[in-house]
């Protein structure tokens, strides 16, 4: 079987940096931190006080309020961004055939607002099971591709990958492979979260992974930076379109970039560390550019997951260098957590997207907060350190890991007909 070649033909943003793709661009390569004080909650009591929050987003700028009322925000997140991913598409569903267009969806958590309200809401009763008729339905992982279909009335592939903070890499790579082997056409894609919540700090905070700078939020997340103490919590949404090229030249779509491989490891180590030495995220890397056919020194751009913890980021930076070799010191290398925070199963499909623009612009987005080096970083390598830089960028790899060892990379490259 002859295996197709997939493009990207759409993209929609919903971030703590902007709440579209032109405006998270543009913060991207300004260098903008998104994070700041908790404003969803009261956080006065949390050891960490602030996050990455999504600023100005009104769900009833996408649906009315009985529609809103019955959805989580992580779903509501998901329903934004795919709006102006299809309408950036310019998607004209009822002149496409609706069987070969489907939702692939990744998020880690899912309903986790949902929940903690419900059962909070219980906890204060006097033990009357008094719930929310929509309560599991608005807590459910799969409920956001499935209110997609329904929204646009898309029956094809649709489906949910869970994979912690790996998720929506894991659905991009998975609807990269529907459309490669001739399944769909069409397949939006990409993952969304909302865990900005007294349940998600507090547990985040028990775990010790959150960053506790409250003096100083808008430079807690400092990957790669010696003084480094933890990620910053992060909501929103990425959509991105995917579509054969054979039906994208069909109806004379345009193309940002070229999805050529993925590549999908378990670390089998621990539940939360990342392997010290880095052999899940090597592995994965491998099998990514295996599967796109491609050299390593075909590389010129590497959006880490990069999340700022003191053990992930070693881990990270020791598997590049002993894949890449002394390529690695010509590579291009940013986390975008640093302006972000880590949007946990949603990362993927937001660093994916500054990664397809990366290559569509040629402008490397930097890691911001760079203060002292790590001793045991390799400072060798170009971390983009707070400023973005321009270069060729004919291929992007983007990296993402969760919690379980699971790790997932994809590559895009420039479309060159």
């Amino acid at each position: 079987m002859e295996l197709k070649r997939v493009v990207v033909t759409g993209l929609g943003a919903l971030t703590p940096i902007g709440n579209t793709v032109p405006e998270y661009w543009d913060g991207l390569v300004n260098g903008v931190s998104g994070a700041a004080p908790i404003t969803h909650f009261d956080a006065s009591k949390f050891k960490t006080q602030f996050a990455c929050e999504v600023k100005g987003f009104d769900p009833h700028d996408f649906m009315d309020r009985k529609e809103a009322r019955k959805l989580d925000p992580f779903v509501q997140y998901a329903i934004a961004s795919t709006d102006e991913a299809v309408k950036d598409a310019g998607l004209e569903f009822d002149k496409l055939d609706r069987t070969r267009i489907g939702v692939i969806w990744g998020s880690g958590i899912g309903g986790l607002t949902t929940f903690s309200e419900e059962v909070a809401t219980f906890s204060k009763g006097d033990g009357t099971p008094r719930f929310n008729p929509f309560f599991i339905p608005k807590m459910l992982i799969d409920l956001a591709p499935g209110h997609i279909s329904m929204r646009h009335g898309l029956q094809g592939p649709n489906f949910s990958a869970v994979s912690a903070c790996a998720s929506a890499t894991n659905a991009m790579i998975d609807a990269f492979t529907y459309i490669r082997s001739g399944r769909a056409d069409i397949i939006i894609t990409g993952g969304s979260e909302a865990t900005i919540n007294e349940a998600g700090i507090g547990g985040f905070n028990a775990m010790h992974a959150l960053s506790t700078r409250n003096d100083d939020p808008k430079t807690a997340s400092r990957p790669f930076d010696k003084d480094r103490d933890g990620f910053v919590s992060g909501e929103g949404s990425g959509a991105i379109i995917l579509e054969s090229l054979e039906h994208a030249l069909a109806r004379g779509a345009k193309i940002y970039a070229e999805v050529v491989g993925g590549g999908m490891s378990a670390d089998a180590y621990h539940i939360t560390a990342s392997h010290p030495e880095g052999q899940g995220a090597k592995l994965a890397m491998t099998m990514a550019i295996k599967d796109a056919g491609m050299d390593f020194s075909d590389i010129d751009y590497i959006n880490v997951h990069g999340t700022s913890t003191p053990v992930g980021d070693v881990s990270e930076t020791k598997a590049i260098v002993d894949l890449f070799g002394e390529h690695a010191y010509n590579l291009n290398i940013s986390s975008t957590k640093s302006m972000t925070g880590h949007l946990l199963g949603a990362a993927g499909a937001v660093e994916a997207i500054a990664s397809i623009l990366a290559v569509k612009n040629d402008i490397v987005p930097p890691t911001i907060n760079h203060f002292t080096d790590d001793p045991e970083i390799d400072n060798r390598l170009n971390f983009t350190f707070n400023k973005a830089q321009e270069r060729v960028v004919n291929a992007a790899l983007s990296n993402t890991f969760g919690f379980g060892g699971h790790n997932a990379t994809v590559i895009v490259k420039k479309y060159n007909g």
